[in-house]
């Protein structure tokens, strides 16, 4: 069947309703700015009243006359310029704006318009949640709120007044500082200011029936700051973590970057119903709640993890994003990049570097690698867009950070510090772009950087192809690298980048012969010459994975068995060893494909050991060298996945390790073991090891194993061990796990955090029935299809993170994802877009499941009143792609 040919005729009649594309090349400064906005709100969940007095000024470098405010869902009851109320035709309504028509070059205008919080459910600008009032204006939901100029360039001094009635909604808060507040009746005000200007898309508003957590922090110049935490008043005792979290982000930010907080509070707001992770709002940052939440019995130690960083992201995000912001939105970058650069030095720095580093690596490689292998590949600036939301991406995040993170690699410690002063000191109140970051690392350094700029233009993953010589005679070795980018859509010519290795030499021993070195690939291909090396050495490359590249270099196993037992970078002992578990892995997987019995080589499951059993290793380090490659990251390493086969054989080999090291993996279980419960560095390792080592012993089926998780699972002193244990059960077929699991709900069905992991355990369940487990479990009263956590953890969880499941032969599981996308888009287009992306890789399985794919793509392509969101992924994903993007 030609797929191009049946897909042609869906697409082009897709595009005849397509959405407008927005293009940077066609950016252009607002005719109008804002220098004043004052806003007043009437709280009332179904009839908001909304009054918004705007002093602007016109950009006379700007040559349209008329006023375009942006707005959508608004009810607009009147609009008065300098005090005289207009009547169409001066001015003008339309879908999504509203035109003043030959606006002056300076006037006030007051806008009054209702809205309707408790219908929002696409939970942008003012929306309900808990019954508490809650915003989410970034990127474009401050238009759901009022009509505005609704664009990051536009920065504006906010004046904010809420009027509530008091018994219901006690708390009222905005961004910036209390300057005044009142009572009226049974309603009661409270005004808000903010003195430093900010766009649209940082404003927040919060009002319900909350408690808070209060603290203060001292800064460098002795300003006392207070600190307060808002949640539900069931909730207070689980913000100590997040709360700790923030005192350590401000010091450290002081610290590392001597940058210092600039209001007289900073404020958290955990809600439940929230599109992201978090966001940085100035001043009062209004977070998912399974991001500030956490107590032992509740939280895993990875949630503890994520909680501090994502607290330290949206703090650092206060001069990184809000008091230098982007100038529009495919300079998205500019402040998540730089932010998420940010927060996983923060982490490593109070944490462990090698296992952060880790983490975060082995997340690029599955997650944005695969976008940059797929029909959503784009660089971390994007040339265009349809739907903004749609480029909340792993690139822009996390690849943003890797190319920051290669500055500094470049730049050096002192180098980049100084860079990132500049950075800030030149734009403080701006809004600048990705150039101007650049441009501030180059006048610091005095380097030229308009090359590596290539990493903000260009989509896709660079494959870096290493091969060497040594010459003894001489005594130099020579390693000689090329670089090379596939084609991605839209992208067919790509010019080299630079590309900062970081490397070492080892001797067949294992001793050191070269401390790591930077060296810069900058041309198609380059020669490295080492002199005076007394032998034979064994490359370890791209310590620290310096560059996010695919790296190829013709490793012999005994190579790899040395670095994973000698390398001085940990990262590289680690890579080594995934290495070898996925060079047996595809060994395995061809013998699988002739039929033939699957014999794994005793010196690799003999290496294990030896790891398993060092005693000056960090146990977390030990723990990640000893698991085998995720199903993700090894389908990620074929261009057409053999899914049945592969993932039979990593079973298969994950139970070969267990039964031949089941002694020595029991007894470092036992050996991991404490009474006590603590969450610190050396803990959390030994937590993360003993619970590896409980996962192969499950492997092995054996009886005495399965008895050894549930006693695990009853006496666990903390929910990482108990979680832990219930994921390995769940998997175990038999009545048992389904007592096991109605016992987990009995336990904590009270607690809407603790059941997104039971629904998670459920849907990535590598059983039969799991499909079936997951529908039913969409009946049960704690799920709603409005709830974006409970979506993620039970729907994304199944689509996303479990293969066997979602790709089942028959394409249950495609239609079932269709259907649910059907609902979810009209709700949520937001999360309804995170989703859909599960079909992105549809042309890289076999041919019976693309077609099974396809057709629920083109199904919901074809479906009337698509969103904008939903719209742009499908349509992207049908789209015909050059063979090499394949």
């Amino acid at each position: 069947m030609n797929t191009v040919e049946t897909i042609q005729p869906v697409i082009q009649s897709a595009i005849q309703l397509a959405p407008a594309t927005i293009l940077l090349s066609e950016y252009r400064p607002p005719a109008f700015f804002i220098t004043q906005t004052d806003l007043h709100f009437e709280l009332d969940p179904l009839a908001t009243l909304v009054t918004a007095q705007l002093q602007l000024q016109r950009n006379h470098e700007h040559s349209e006359k008329d006023l375009v405010l942006q707005g959508e869902q608004l009810e607009l009851l009147s609009v008065s310029l300098n005090g005289a109320l207009l009547q169409p035709p001066q001015y003008q309504l339309a879908s999504g704006s509203l035109r003043i028509v030959d606006a002056p070059d300076e006037f006030v205008l007051i806008i009054k318009t209702r809205i309707q919080p408790a219908n929002n459910t696409a939970l942008e600008g003012l929306y309900i949640s808990g019954g508490n009032f809650c915003t989410q204006c970034e990127a474009e939901g401050f238009r759901r709120i009022t009509y505005y100029l609704d664009r990051p360039d536009v920065l504006s001094r906010f004046t904010v007044e809420i009027h509530a009635d008091q018994q219901q909604y006690p708390v009222l808060l905005s961004n910036g500082n209390r300057m005044a507040s009142g009572q009226n009746g049974a309603k009661h005000w409270v005004r808000w200011q903010d003195p430093f200007p900010k766009p649209a898309y940082l404003f927040a508003l919060v009002a319900g029936d909350l408690q808070s957590v209060n603290d203060t922090f001292v800064t460098r110049s002795q300003r006392t700051v207070s600190l307060q935490i808002f949640v539900q008043a069931h909730n207070v005792d689980k913000c100590a973590h997040a709360m700790a979290s923030l005192k350590r982000a401000m010091a450290w930010d002081e610290q590392r970057c001597q940058l210092e907080y600039d209001l007289d509070i900073y404020m958290i707001v955990a809600v439940d119903d929230f599109n992201m992770g978090a966001m940085e709002n100035k001043g009062l940052n209004i977070f998912n709640s399974k991001f500030v939440l956490a107590k032992a019995e509740t939280a895993t130690d990875s949630d503890f993890e994520h909680i501090e960083g994502v607290i330290g992201h949206e703090y650092f995000h206060n001069w990184s994003g809000n008091r230098v912001t982007c100038r529009d939105w495919f300079q998205l970058s500019l402040k998540e990049g730089l932010t998420v650069f940010r927060d996983q030095e923060f982490s490593a720095d109070v944490g462990s570097r090698a296992i952060k580093r880790i983490d975060d690596v082995r997340m690029l490689r599955t997650a944005q690698f695969a976008e940059d292998a797929g029909p959503m590949a784009h660089p971390i600036r994007p040339e265009s867009y349809i739907e903004i939301n749609n480029f909340y991406t792993v690139t822009v995040y996390e690849k943003g950070a890797e190319v920051i993170r290669m500055q500094h690699t470049l730049l050096g410690e002192a180098g980049f510090q100084k860079g990132l002063a500049l950075y800030f000191q030149r734009h403080d109140g701006q809004a600048v772009t990705c150039d101007d970051f650049v441009s501030a690392m180059e006048t610091a350094n005095n380097i030229d950087l308009t090359q590596f700029k290539r990493w903000y233009s260009q989509a896709g993953t660079p494959s870096l192809m290493v091969s060497d010589h040594y010459d003894a005679a001489q005594k130099t070795y020579t390693l000689y690298m090329q670089q090379h980018c596939a084609v991605t859509p839209g992208q067919i010519d790509k010019q080299a980048f630079v590309i900062p290795v970081a490397l070492g030499l080892l001797s067949e021993t294992g001793v050191e012969l070269l401390p790591t070195q930077i060296v810069s690939l900058a041309e198609a291909a380059q020669t490295f010459v080492y002199t005076n090396i007394s032998e034979k050495p064994i490359p370890s490359l791209l310590r620290n994975f310096s560059a996010p590249v695919k790296l190829q270099y013709a490793y012999t196993d005994a190579q790899l068995e040395i670095l994973a037992q000698y390398d001085t970078d940990s990262f590289n002992r680690f890579e080594a060893m995934q290495r070898l578990s996925e060079k047996t892995i595809n060994q395995l997987l061809a013998l699988a494909q002739q039929a033939q019995d699957l014999q794994v080589p005793e010196n690799y499951s003999n290496l294990l050991n030896s790891i398993l059993n060092e005693t000056k290793t960090d146990p977390a380090l030990i723990a990640e060298m000893i698991s085998l490659p995720s199903e993700r990251y090894l389908m990620e390493q074929h261009s057409i996945i053999p899914l049945d086969d592969l993932l039979a054989v990593r079973k298969k080999l994950q139970r070969v390790i267990g039964k031949r090291l089941y002694s020595a993996l029991r007894e470092k279980y036992d050996e991991m073991a404490s009474a006590d419960y603590h969450v610190d560095g050396i803990s959390i390792a030994r937590r993360r090891l003993r619970n590896v080592c409980l996962n192969y012993l499950v492997a092995t089926e054996r009886q005495d194993a399965i008895e050894l998780c549930l006693l695990q699972y009853r006496h666990a002193n903390n929910m990482t061990d108990q979680l832990a244990a219930l994921a390995l059960l769940a998997n175990v077929d038999g009545v048992m796990r389904f007592d096991i699991l109605d016992d987990f709900y009995a336990q904590w069905q009270h607690d809407g955090l603790v059941l997104d992991k039971w629904f998670a355990v459920q849907a990535t369940a590598q059983l039969p029935d799991t499909l079936m487990r997951v529908k039913a479990l969409m009946a049960n009263p704690t799920f709603s299809l409005s709830n974006p956590n409970k979506v993620r953890a039970l729907i994304g969880a199944f689509c996303m993170n479990n293969p066997a499941g979602f790709h089942a032969k028959d394409g249950s599981a495609y239609v079932f994802l269709a259907d649910i996308l059907w609902q979810l888009e009209e709700k949520n287009p937001q999360v309804a877009a995170r989703i859909v992306s599960a079909f992105n890789a549809w042309r890289r399985f076999d041919e019976g499941r693309q077609i099974l794919m396809r057709e629920q793509l083109e199904r919901l392509l074809n479906k009337p009143g698509l969103s904008r969101d939903v719209y742009e992924i499908v349509s992207r994903a049908l789209l015909p792609v050059p063979s090499s993007v394949i």
